[in-house]
């Protein structure tokens, strides 16, 4: 057989920041601490598992490499020895049992120590003096931290953000630097501001959410950086509508849309006009929602898509922009549109992006469910790819749907 390239477990060292060397000592650190066995592994194993000469590794590899990544082996790219018998498929998620709720919090603080260890974070500068080869690698370090979040979700990863954010907070008191180095790193504070509060908000941790997006907004100010302001009022227009004053938060994106500097950012323009659209949804203002959804796919169709987006911005595909307009129609209360339309965005989604799979196939069940679709809502939530996802607000969402779907289903007709 031909060998194939597991570009599956080749996307997650880059999606966690790891190095060939790197993981393998997590392999070893998690053989010995949760399995107590010694895996031996090298850098050697990893880079034969990623070119695939070896397509299914030996148990003593494969335990550790489930727990670091939290995903079975069929979705780290590996393929099963003939007679070897493959893991049964995810049922409907179950709520765990009180004994083991323990587990996900060691497992966070386990994963937060290690993303600290892999992304270098923990060699940030702390004194002496600072240049912009320091800022090159701070930002590749928060392209990383974005393209986390991005893929997985909050989780661990709030944890990981707000150690960070001390460590360049020291970096700016304690050492030295010029004029340009002190604003790129009082951007590079506000953009690890911004990546803490939307984890934050993904744990359910809303308070922590709102400190971390009013510290980006400070550090943003600071830094003059104008799309850095932009993207913390958007940040905490998004944390108004959470606590239920979308006419709050409706003024946010509007004062945002009058910035001048949008005009040459027309997918931050595209976002702003999507979440005021559901903000406006919510206030029973449908005409303003409708002129507002078509002024986001206008400013979209003018994005040069071709150049690089903003690491924090790549999430904006149009399976996104999709999302958010039935976001929309779901607060208007159009919930056939809005079931129409997330489906639609289900199947423009691009796999890397698993946390927002798990965020929309859930939205997709709850409207089924609000139309009294309730089979349809139990075979959806069945589906959701919970295991490869960080963030607790979605896995709550899906337990609430998946047990009203059961409770539903067990009445008389």
């Amino acid at each position: 057989m031909a060998r194939q390239r597991n570009t599956e477990l080749e996307a997650l060292l880059a999606e966690f920041g790891f190095t060939h060397a790197q993981l393998a000592e997590q392999v070893n650190r998690v053989g010995a601490d949760e399995f107590g066995e010694d895996a031996n592994c090298t850098d050697r194993h990893v880079r034969r598992w990623i070119s695939g000469a070896v397509r299914w590794p030996w148990p003593r590899y494969l335990r550790p490499l489930e727990h670091i990544f939290g995903r079975s082996p069929q979705q780290m790219g590996f393929v099963p020895r003939t007679g070897t018998p493959a893991p049964a498929p995810p049922s409907a998620p179950q709520r765990p049992t009180p004994a083991k709720e323990h587990a996900p919090v060691q497992r966070r603080t386990f994963i937060a120590a290690s993303l600290i260890a892999a992304l270098s974070i923990d060699q940030t500068p702390w004194r002496g003096r600072i240049g912009m080869s320091d800022v090159d690698r701070i930002q590749s370090t928060i392209t990383r931290l974005d393209a986390h979040f991005n893929g997985l979700g909050g989780g661990a990863l709030v944890d990981v953000a707000a150690d960070y954010l001390t460590r360049l907070q020291r970096a700016l008191n304690d050492c030295t630097y010029g004029e340009r180095v002190e604003r790129a790193l009082t951007r590079a504070v506000a953009d690890v501001a911004a990546c803490a509060g939307w984890s934050a908000h993904d744990c359910g941790d809303y308070a922590r959410a709102e400190v971390f997006r009013n510290q980006a907004l400070q550090a943003a100010l600071l830094a003059r950086e104008p799309v850095a302001v932009i993207r913390a009022w958007s940040d905490l227009a998004a944390q108004a509508e959470h606590a239920g004053r979308p006419a709050e938060a409706a003024r946010i994106n509007r004062a945002a849309l009058t910035e001048r500097h949008l005009r040459a950012q027309p997918l931050i323009t595209a976002l702003l006009h999507a979440r005021l659209a559901d903000c406006l949804a919510q206030t029973r203002d449908t005409t303003g929602m409708g002129r507002q959804l078509a002024a986001a796919e206008r400013a979209y169709d003018r994005a040069d898509t071709t150049v690089g987006a903003p690491s924090w911005l790549s999430f904006l595909t149009p399976a996104e922009l999709t999302g958010l307009g039935a976001l929309a129609h779901q607060s208007a209360g159009r919930l056939a549109r809005a079931e129409e339309q997330t489906a639609q965005a289900l199947g423009l989604l691009d796999a890397r992006f698993s946390r927002n799979r798990a965020y929309y196939t859930t939205l997709l069940a709850e409207l089924q469910l609000a139309q009294g679709h309730r089979e349809q809502a139990a075979e959806t939530v069945s589906h959701v790819p919970v295991s490869t996802v960080a963030s607790s607000r979605i896995t709550a969402r899906l337990h609430r749907v998946a047990q009203a779907a059961q409770q539903q289903e067990g009445r008389p007709s």
